[in-house]
């Protein structure tokens, strides 16, 4: 163990702490020192990206599709020069019957984010030009199709195999800080780190804008080619930064089916003229800490956990290396949008 880190969780009248090992390897090394920096400059904290995935959130589906009417109707407005043209988003059309996801509103959705925004080191002539507010609203229409589709994936999940929905918790600061990946750094990549532990902590890699293989495989099938892809392309991870993840849900890689499945992945991969086994593709999901269970809920028990996290889907305060910082503020403050642009600019 490296060091170590406590969350504490706040719930209507009770606050629960993770405590947190972190791995001793150089990616956690870095990755804590970036994370040190934002706990001493209090950061500020996503409070409206930081649950994934939880079907009984006050985030609903309903809620979520609100959110990205009101994202498109404020850019539509603005003075961009690019206009969204589609139907509004309504659970019904973007569920379908037997509880899916309905991909190709979720693509359209995402190349709408890609070309208004850009990508890392490729910002767009729109966002450049765009004023703070409705740069707000862009980057909101990026976090909230990714929130929608892990949302539905769990309440489809929660019906068909409930044992296998899919929580996690995201911890991502504004303006966090980022540094580059250093070749020693993909080591921890790879096929086999798509199957993530329950409890596993996973650095935030920065993703550049576009869809990553594993997405692209699972939206659109083992059948499909990238030169058919509604995203504008795959790039792989160069930065890192002091965000991290938490995964709430059950490992599958022991399973036949998960093992299956990304064996598929990897032929999939070599149609699309990738090796597979390039840890450069930066696939996967490189670990630095792991929850430790017994102390934080005093069991290993999946359902036990997920009862007492789903109570406290508030993250009020974390520690680290003798810092603190303390987070008061909540998704559902009537200001938290102005909360968030002020400290964007």
């Amino acid at each position: 163990m490296l060091d170590h880190v406590e969350i504490d969780l706040r719930g209507a009248d009770s606050c629960i702490t993770v405590h947190i090992d972190v791995h001793n390897n150089s990616l956690s090394q870095r990755w804590l020192t970036a994370l040190k920096e934002i706990v001493q400059n209090d950061l500020h904290l996503e409070k409206n990206f930081c649950w994934l995935g939880w079907p009984d959130s006050e985030r609903t589906v309903a809620y979520i599709c609100d959110q990205i009417n009101h994202g498109i109707a404020h850019v539509n407005a603005s003075a961009v020069d690019y206009r969204i043209d589609c139907e509004p988003y309504t659970v019904h059309n973007v569920i379908t019957p037997d509880l899916d996801i309905v991909h190709e509103r979720m693509n359209q959705l995402h190349r709408y984010f890609e070309d208004l925004q850009g990508w890392s080191g490729g910002i767009s002539n729109h966002y450049a030009s765009a004023d703070p507010t409705t740069r707000w609203h862009i980057r909101q229409l990026n976090l909230l199709c990714h929130e929608l589709e892990s949302l539905v994936l769990s309440l489809r999940k929660r019906l068909q195999a409930p044992e296998w929905q899919r929580p996690s918790q995201l911890m991502c600061w504004l303006n966090a800080p980022r540094f580059a990946l250093e070749p020693a750094d993909y080591e921890l990549f790879g096929i086999e780190t798509i199957n993530r532990r329950l409890g596993g902590v996973y650095v935030g890699v920065n993703k550049a804008v576009g869809k990553h293989h594993w997405e692209v495989f699972n939206d659109e099938g083992r059948d499909s080619r990238i030169s058919e892809l509604v995203t504008t392309g795959l790039r792989t991870q160069t930065e890192a930064a002091g965000d991290f993840d938490i995964e709430w849900a059950r490992d599958p890689g022991a399973y036949h089916w998960q093992q299956k499945k990304l064996e598929e992945f990897g032929q999939w991969l070599a149609a699309n003229g990738f090796d597979p086994t390039d840890n450069t593709l930066t696939i996967g999901h490189p670990q630095v800490g792991q929850v430790d269970l017994e102390r934080s809920f005093g069991t290993q028990d999946y359902e036990v956990i997920w009862r007492m996290l789903s109570h406290h889907l508030d993250v009020y305060k974390i520690r680290l290396g003798g810092h603190e910082a303390t987070y008061e503020y909540r998704w559902s403050d009537a200001d938290y949008r102005e909360q968030q642009i002020r400290r964007l600019t």
